[in-house]
């Protein structure tokens, strides 16, 4: 069988994790709005510095999905291409 290898592209495995994130973060926010006061902010709170439930705050926390997804693939997509040769047959 003929096997092409394929890399991951940090860039490209970047924007695309952080796209999603922020398209999670955008649900889960639309889910909090909707249905309030389950302790779905807690980990916001913890996880995403200087969110808060202001437009502002909000704000910040897309940009800092998106940010968290584009850092992990920019750091991921190297690494899996680095063990790339030793998966198995």
């Amino acid at each position: 069988m003929n096997e092409h290898p394929v890399s991951l592209r940090p860039l490209q495995f970047g924007f695309s994790l952080g796209t999603s994130l922020f398209v999670f973060y955008l649900a889960c926010l639309a889910l909090s709005i909707v249905v309030p006061n389950r302790g779905l902010h807690q980990a916001w709170l913890q996880f995403y510095p200087g969110f808060a439930w202001t437009p502002p705050g909000m704000l910040i926390g897309a940009i800092e999905s998106f940010a968290f997804g584009l850092i992990a693939g920019l750091v991921f997509a190297p690494i899996a291409n680095f063990f790339r040769p030793f998966r198995g047959s």
